[in-house]
């Protein structure tokens, strides 16, 4: 792998991205609230990514920046780049079956295994290509490695560049920090921000290899149904077992026996006995039962903000051209594959557009940062990294 300078996502999205709350970076374009009522969108909870309203909402908005992208101009086909074959392919074929388009998908995500395509049709106009590398999308680099090419496949599937097509990007471990190559930095930054926030609240009671032990088991898939794989919800709960209110020992006894079974459940029998809360804890946690009750996805915000922080930092954090194994390793950086890919499209008069899952507290700088130049994740600099 190389290192091929620096730049931004913006550089070939621009500000058509947006991320948890589903309001758009830019403001030409409507927000949640108003394409949900636009829709009438039959709840108004924010949908997740799997979720028929969410791809409601996402093909309302690809509508409206069509309009301003190409004003005469409908869409009718659909290419999407992913990094997960659960979630990323659900989205895809949802936005397309509510936009009624033709699609193409790409999930990557590398590993050690030998290079290899997959298709595979989920119906008659929707088809997937896997790959376990990234350079399936560069036409010039892969060949001699694969038989075919994502673009190649797109032309084969009649999927046209062209204004009258959308390309949707997945920002997290697809556009910044590749899955397999350079998504585990994402982790890292992540872990950082929950340790941080805990450190922060409980000082010279924190204890990091405990925080690390109950974070690494309650972040596994068999507790998903405890956290609801949700990060705000795990960092809650570490703070809480770290406080001493609750044993991590009792607590995974009564997961396991059925007496909590759910993250509502916890923090109900947390506000219940709050009482017995260190003192300085109790605000922290009513604002975050009282956030939660309210059905705000991210109620823990003072994670969320260290999550910006400790995110922004590992972006074009290191100066100099460093042992390419040391910056794939300490830096989130571009995936150059996709970059390139998204500006030929551009070139052709593609609309791009990006998603993210990344909550918008996590993403956009607090008033103290932005004073002093920062600036979201989408626009931050950082090292484009490829083959």
């Amino acid at each position: 792998m190389k290192i091929y300078g620096l730049g931004s996502v913006s550089d070939f999205i621009a500000d058509n991205i947006v991320y948890r709350n589903l309001n758009p970076a830019d403001s030409r374009l409507p927000s949640f609230e108003i394409v949900s009522a636009e829709i009438n969108l039959s709840q108004k909870a924010i949908p997740r990514k799997s979720e028929a309203n969410y791809a409601k909402v996402i093909v309302s908005l690809l509508k409206h920046a069509h309009t301003i992208h190409s004003p005469n101009k409908k869409i009718k086909q659909l290419i999407f780049l992913g990094d997960t074959q659960l979630l990323d392919v659900t989205a895809f074929t949802n936005i397309c079956r509510e936009g009624n388009w033709d699609g193409v998908a790409f999930i990557g995500s590398e590993n050690q295994k030998p290079p290899y395509i997959e298709i595979k049709s989920i119906t008659d106009r929707q088809n997937v290509l896997f790959s376990n590398r990234w350079i399936a999308l560069d036409d010039e680099k892969c060949q001699g490695i694969f038989d075919v090419s994502f673009l190649k496949y797109c032309q084969a599937k009649n999927i046209n560049l062209g204004d009258e097509t959308a390309l949707v990007i997945d920002l997290d471990k697809t556009a910044l920090g590749a899955r397999g190559r350079n998504g585990q930095v994402i982790d890292r930054a992540r872990v950082q921000a929950v340790q941080n926030t805990i450190a922060n609240l409980l000082g010279e009671n924190f204890n990091l290899p405990t925080f690390l032990q109950v974070y690494d088991i309650l972040n596994q898939p068999e507790y998903h149904k405890f956290t609801a794989d949700n990060q705000d919800y795990l960092c809650y709960i570490c703070l809480i077992i770290q406080s001493g209110f609750y044993s991590f020992e009792n607590l995974i006894k009564d997961i396991e026996s059925g007496k909590v079974s759910t993250f509502n459940e916890f923090i109900a029998h947390v506000e219940q006995e709050k009482h017995n809360l260190p003192a300085g804890l109790i605000t922290v946690h009513e604002d975050v039962y009282r956030l939660n009750l309210a059905g705000d996805p991210t109620p823990f915000k003072a994670f969320r903000y260290n999550e910006y922080k400790t995110t922004i930092g590992r972006m074009g954090c290191i100066k100099d051209i460093l042992p390419i194994e040391k910056m794939v390793n300490e830096e989130i950086m571009i995936t150059k594959e996709v970059r390139d890919l998204a500006l030929i499209c551009r070139q052709k008069g593609v609309l791009v557009f990006g998603l993210s899952d990344k909550p918008d507290e996590a993403t956009f700088p607090p008033a103290d940062m932005a004073s002093q130049g920062y600036q979201p994740l989408h626009r931050t600099k950082t090292h484009i990294l490829g083959e």
